[in-house]
């Protein structure tokens, strides 16, 4: 491995590139230098020879001297904070806050400070220093900085006042009780009236049922981001081609405002389709989304054929200028990849831009396709807000939980469409750690931090005003990203990459400001290859963090964490989308898998032996605390019970019930390192046996009731 220079290492500094850090043993590990080249290369910064290195350092040391303003200022409410206004040396500068909510401008002060000025680009220039007040309004807002006078040169930027603290959302936030609610892959719960997936309505019923019957206060559902729509439908809904809108596959196709308006033959073909999905629902099959969407699409696109009334066009026509841009994009790239594909980087290259006239040609051209795949949004916004409606009306105080993706795939809609502020030439993914030891490449590619700021970070704003438009919160999937996130470069194994970091300040701060406004509660998954402040920073926030049982341990001591010592502001479970069910974990079904696959690097041998002491001392302090009778520990239902009553006694905030633990379920949904190798997504809602289990079926089930109690800490009856 080539040693880095001193140069490179600082050029790599300056754009947040990692050369060095520590793996999940506690070892050092130093950067190769083929690997930081290559990131920065992604990063736009080039540093292939000693001399482009010098001049990207050079660069990196002008930059903020080039621009009036930085491109986006992000500030916690109640912040006094001093911020840099770049001008020709010797010349005066106004600078105002125009307020979010169109109120008078706000004129800023000045702090007599003198800044040795800089040659930059051939010309001197100085630094002028303004104040903003402690007593801006969260929102967003512009800084305008006007050079020499009022008919001078104005520049603007961004400015983003964010809550100092998030916390619980009031419906929540008034009681020491924890609020609980099941855990689910909406995909696999499916009802009798169901197209062979889970959809929008049975979202609503589950959320209707488990607040009712059992007192469930969320329901937290998997990513329901679109992904492309051409088959072959990529099962991951953690590989989206977009995290903005939402997969049509959720649409309760006969809950359509226009269903009733179709004519005979078109609600019967409805209905023939209908029919051959919902033959689906009892048979012991995988998944099958590729049929499951063709027959919705040949379905929807009866139903949009269909005259709105006046009415209901106005109300579409509302949500189409909400949306704006960006919806109309996500559309066209739907349209297109119907004709070219999926794949945009193979598209012909005058439509790989989305501002090219080919690009706005084309859309006219297929302006009805365009129109099919927006009204699509519109539903799904419709049923949405029925599906968070019946929750909040049942009693939820949280309502339905969403779940945002790490990434978007690599040529989806999103790097399309956001191309400008999403890197090539790298993906993103994990380093090895205790549970995937060869690490992880998600192929999914990462923001370019520079960019994002550049662009006032309005593309994740604006996804995350969609995602939380409908919901009682959103659990953020691998949280860390916004701190850090590990890149790989093309070609290259997951082991050598390394991080790269970003404006946690910034990002978490939006996540904080967007779900304040939306009256949300944020989790952030904060598991794996951890930075010890991380998790204080996410506390000082006010977003929770995550809690699995499994992982809960006193690695000093060498022993399973006792329940009251687990964090407070957490969102706890026995188990996670990443294991198996409880009753799978319980069987060492998670080694199996890892095995099978060659995915670990230890033997066997010594994994099941480590598991089973870890298993052990879970037993041990579930029978000492009283919650498993000691002759029960091969009883699969009453530990499993047992491990709920164990979430009960923590200080936990939230606390998730796995809906596969209810049915007993064995089956991991997805094992992390593998593609085809094991049917990731693609298994539905099972008992133990293997044999599908409907939503109609669980409400009254006994072990739903048994589990609810002992999650709420009740005494059993």
């Amino acid at each position: 491995m080539d040693a880095l220079t001193p140069q490179l290492t600082e050029l790599a500094h300056a754009h947040g590139v990692a050369t060095e850090f520590y793996d999940w043993r506690g070892q050092h590990v130093e950067v190769n230098q083929h690997t930081v080249v290559a990131v920065l290369a992604a990063l736009g910064v080039p540093a292939e020879t000693p001399e482009a290195v010098d001049r990207s350092l050079q660069a990196a040391h002008e930059q903020p001297w080039l621009q009036t303003l930085a491109p986006c200022t992000v500030v916690r409410g109640g912040e006094r904070r001093e911020i840099a206004v770049h001008v020709p040396h010797g010349d005066a500068v106004t600078v105002l806050v125009h307020p979010e909510d169109g109120g008078p401008a706000l004129e800023l002060e000045h702090v007599d400070r003198y800044v040795q000025p800089r040659t930059v680009a051939g010309r001197q220039v100085g630094e002028a220093t303004v104040v903003l007040p402690a007593d801006l309004p969260l929102g967003w807002h512009t800084i305008e900085a006007t050079v020499g006078g009022p008919d001078g040169e104005t520049s603007r930027a961004a400015l983003v006042v964010t809550p100092p603290y998030l916390g619980l959302p009031p419906s929540v936030a008034g009681t020491s009780d924890a609020t609980w609610g099941f855990m689910t892959q909406l995909y696999s719960v499916r009802s009798s009236r169901s197209w062979a997936h889970g959809d929008l309505d049975d979202l609503g019923e589950l959320a209707r049922w488990s607040a009712e019957d059992l007192g469930a206060g969320f329901v937290l559902v998997n990513p329901l981001h679109a992904p492309g729509p051409t088959p072959p439908i990529e099962p991951s809904p953690y590989l989206p081609v977009t995290r903005r809108f939402v997969s049509p596959l959720y649409v309760r196709v006969e809950d359509v405002t226009e269903f009733p308006s179709l004519g005979s033959a078109a609600r019967a073909e409805i209905e023939r389709l209908a029919l051959e999905q919902r033959a689906r629902n009892s048979a012991d099959v995988l998944l099958d989304r590729d049929a499951v969407w063709e027959a919705k699409r040949s379905a929807l696109s009866l139903l949009h054929a269909v005259p709105r009334s006046p009415g209901r066009q106005a109300d579409y026509d509302a949500y189409l200028a909400r949306e704006g841009r960006g919806l109309v994009d996500f559309a066209t790239w739907c349209a297109l990849a119907e004709v070219h594909g999926p794949v945009w980087s193979e598209w012909p290259e005058q439509l790989q831009s989305p501002a090219s006239e080919a690009v706005a040609k084309a859309a006219a051209e297929l302006a009805g396709r365009v129109d099919f795949y927006c009204w699509l949004q519109w539903v799904l916004d419709e049923q949405l807000t029925a599906a968070q409606q019946r929750a909040v009306d049942a009693g939820m105080p949280l309502g339905i939980v969403h779940d945002l993706a790490v990434g978007v795939h690599p040529d989806g809609a999103d790097t399309w469409a956001l191309q400008d502020v999403m890197g090539r030439g790298v993906t993103v993914g994990a380093p090895p750690d205790a549970f995937n030891q060869q690490g992880q490449d998600w192929s999914q590619p990462p923001w370019l931090p520079a960019r994002l700021a550049q662009a006032g970070y309005a593309p994740f704003r604006d996804m995350l005003r969609t995602v939380l438009r409908h919901s009682g919160g959103i659990r953020v999937d691998h949280v860390l990203g916004l701190f850090r996130l590990w890149w790989v470069p093309e070609g290259s194994s997951p082991v050598d990459g390394t991080y790269v970091r970003f404006d946690h300040e910034a990002l978490v701060g939006i996540l904080a400001l967007e779900a304040h406004r939306a009256g949300a509660v944020v989790v952030g998954e904060d598991l794996g290859n951890v930075e010890p402040w991380v998790r204080d920073y996410l506390a000082e926030r006010g977003l929770l963090g995550t809690s699995i049982l499994w992982f809960e341990r006193d690695y000093a001591a060498g022993v399973a964490l006792p329940p009251e010592q687990w964090r407070e502001l957490t969102l706890a479970s026995v188990t996670t989308h990443d294991l198996p069910p409880t009753a799978g974990y319980l069987a060492g079904e998670h080694l199996r898998i890892r095995d099978e696959l060659g995915l670990l690097t230890r033997p066997i041998e010594e994994e099941m032996r480590i598991d089973a002491a870890e298993r052990v001392q879970w037993l041990d302090l579930l029978v000492a605390r009283g919650w498993l009778r000691d002759d029960a520990r091969d009883d699969e239902h009453a530990v499993i019970v047992a491990l709920h009553r164990a979430l009960a006694a923590t200080p936990c905030r939230l606390l998730g019930v796995a809906l596969t633990d209810v049915v007993g379920d064995r089956r991991a949904i997805n094992q992390p390192g593998t593609n085809d190798e094991y049917p990731n997504w693609r298994v539905p809602l099972a008992d133990g046996t293997g044999r599908p289990v409907l939503l109609e079926a669980l409400v009254g089930d006994a072990r739903a009731a048994t589990l609810a109690t002992a999650v709420r800490g009740d005494d059993p009856a």
